[in-house]
């Protein structure tokens, strides 16, 4: 009989399911999309029934694109976004929706409904707040439950359960309400290193009941990642998903972070030296790229960092602390800004005759135009674009901030385009390395980024921010690194591996190292970020402007 451990990871517009062996790699994968409702650029929704349902076939198929069957998995693990799901006292699903559709009771991670509530919280000053960068964001949970209760009473009244996604992934499979040590600490607040909710600040934000109640509806049994739950899949979740009943189920992880168990969760891979040898976990930054960005950078002892998430403590490896930086629009920020330029639609075409995904084709023209990686940043250098669409994450902790474009002119033919494409590429990399030198400053040493997610296959990208932030950009071995971080949830929890340190160490692996250009490129990107800056500056500036003049409510 075969043995194979599967990861389950929801994102925002799909769930995927992949099976990888003992040594980590990939058996077989499979992906089907999950709804998405979207009543105003801050408000989106999903359903955690069909959540669900998607994982459920994609695990189907998962299984027979591997030619496995559900007796061969030995062990799984999810991971999610970190998005608020909402059920009564019953499990049922309970709407967090002006709709009032009980089937939309997942506020999504990006929804920032709660702008109001985030902004009188971080008033308050609460000393918890050290402990996520100094401010709270909108895309954290105290603020979406601040929301629910003052805007839907009935609904936050009624409620038995609010959860994390990956904790009610791990509910709906195994039963047991116990909470990730990831989930509470990253989102919820909770204080780790003290093994404790703070239950004044609960009082001091208005969910005061949450603490008298002590924290059942939110998570009074907390637990390591990875940590067996229950008694493994019960009968019900087991016949959905084609498994068999008892398959061990660990605690889970958010989905940037499980990327970053997948990549550097224990320092294993070559990045070191390109020969398999052990590298430091903390001197490396794991870079997870999707819809938005994460990065992930681990400590010895806790740094405070403004305006980056944490320190947490054991939120992605046990005994680690955890510093979680991010932009709130990463390809997102691609998916809106590119399709705007009118050469797109013509490009689109032409991309589908090549058989290749749009962006894959401008970034084909953006080489074929510079002559090379290298020199295919210069192609952007009348465009400075500062991609700050939903607001900034880290290390500014604003998310009022706005994108800004400087430099369009009334070109509308394909070059024009790839140099937009190109110009916003420089931009996302231009804001992973302000990150990047927040932690610096605070004392945190920084060798390589190890990137995951689609964007991280882009040659192009992986160059670009390589010279952008000055450091080496490793790529694992394995294509489906968030995946593989879930993967090894479960075979921790299957007992395959002691722990996550020793699953790291014998399932990731890194592949390709990329070294920074340094020279002309170096100077071009250092010329460049201090236009970014100076643009962004100019929003701030303008933002306040405006509202002076309005007497707007907006921070």
């Amino acid at each position: 009989m075969a043995e194979a451990f599967l990861g389950i990871d929801v994102g925002t517009g799909s769930a995927r399911a992949g099976l990888f062996d003992r040594a980590g790699r990939l058996l077989g994968s499979a992906k089907r999309p999950i709804r998405l409702w979207r009543e105003d650029p801050n408000v989106f929704e999903q359903s955690s029934d069909d959540i669900w349902q998607a994982i459920c076939a994609s695990v189907r198929a998962a299984l027979e694109a591997a030619g496995l069957s559900g007796a061969d998995v030995k062990g799984l693990g999810f991971d999610a976004t970190c998005s608020l799901v909402v059920l009564d006292g019953s499990g049922r699903p309970l709407s967090v929706s002006r709709s009032g559709d009980d089937a939309r009771n997942v506020i999504v991670w990006m929804d920032h409904r709660a702008l109001d509530q985030t902004s009188r919280i971080n008033r308050i000053g609460h000393p918890v707040l050290r402990y996520v960068g100094g401010r709270i964001s909108p895309e954290m949970e105290t603020p979406k439950l601040l929301w629910l209760k003052e805007r839907l009473p009935a609904t936050y009244r009624r409620a038995g359960h609010f959860f994390d996604l990956a904790d009610f992934l791990s509910y709906r499979a195994t039963g047991s309400l116990a909470r990730s040590m990831c989930t509470l600490t990253c989102k919820w607040t909770y204080l780790a290193h003290e093994r404790r909710f703070d239950a004044s600040y609960f009082h001091a934000i208005g969910l005061g009941e949450l603490a008298d109640e002590g924290f059942s509806r939110i998570g009074s049994d907390v637990v390591d990642i990875a940590t067996p739950l229950g008694d493994g899949l019960t009968p019900e979740a087991a016949e959905d998903l084609g498994l068999m009943p008892g398959t061990p189920v660990g605690a889970s992880l958010i989905d940037a972070h499980a990327g970053g168990v997948g990549t550097v969760g224990g320092g294993a891979g070559s990045a070191a030296g390109g020969d398999g040898a052990q590298a430091d976990p903390t001197e490396q930054l794991a870079f997870i790229m999707g819809t938005s960005s994460c990065t992930m950078t681990l400590t010895r002892e806790p740094a405070f960092v403004d305006g980056v998430w944490g320190p947490y403590f054991g939120a992605m490896v046990p005994g680690f602390w955890l510093l979680e930086g991010g932009q709130s629009a990463y390809g997102a920020a691609l998916d809106f800004l590119v399709p705007l330029h009118p050469a797109y639609p013509a490009a689109e075409r032409a991309a589908a005759e090549a058989g290749l995904p749009v962006l894959d084709f401008l970034e084909t023209l953006a080489v074929e135009m510079a002559g090379s990686l290298e020199d295919a940043a210069f192609l952007g250098a009348e465009l400075t674009i500062v991609p700050e669409f939903l607001g900034n994450r880290s290390p500014e902790a604003d998310p009022h901030a706005r994108g800004v474009v400087s430099g369009l002119t009334l070109a509308s033919s394909r070059e024009s385009l790839v140099r937009l494409f190109v110009a916003t590429l420089c931009g996302l990399c231009y804001g992973t390395r302000q990150i990047v030198e927040a932690n610096r400053a605070k004392g945190v040493r920084l060798g390589t980024i190890v990137v995951s997610g689609g964007a991280g296959h882009s040659p192009l990208l992986r160059r670009l921010l390589a010279d952008a932030t000055g450091l080496s950009v490793a790529l694992p071995q394995t294509s489906e690194p968030v995946l593989l971080g879930s993967a090894m949830v479960g075979a921790v929890a299957a007992g395959a591996h002691a722990a996550l340190g020793a699953a790291a160490a014998a399932m990731c692996h890194t592949g390709d190292v990329l070294e920074p250009a340094g020279g002309k490129a170096a100077e071009f990107h250092a010329a460049k970020f201090q236009a970014y800056e100076l643009l962004q500056r100019c929003e701030r500036e303008t933002r306040a402007i405006i509202r002076f003049c309005s007497r707007s409510p907006c921070p």
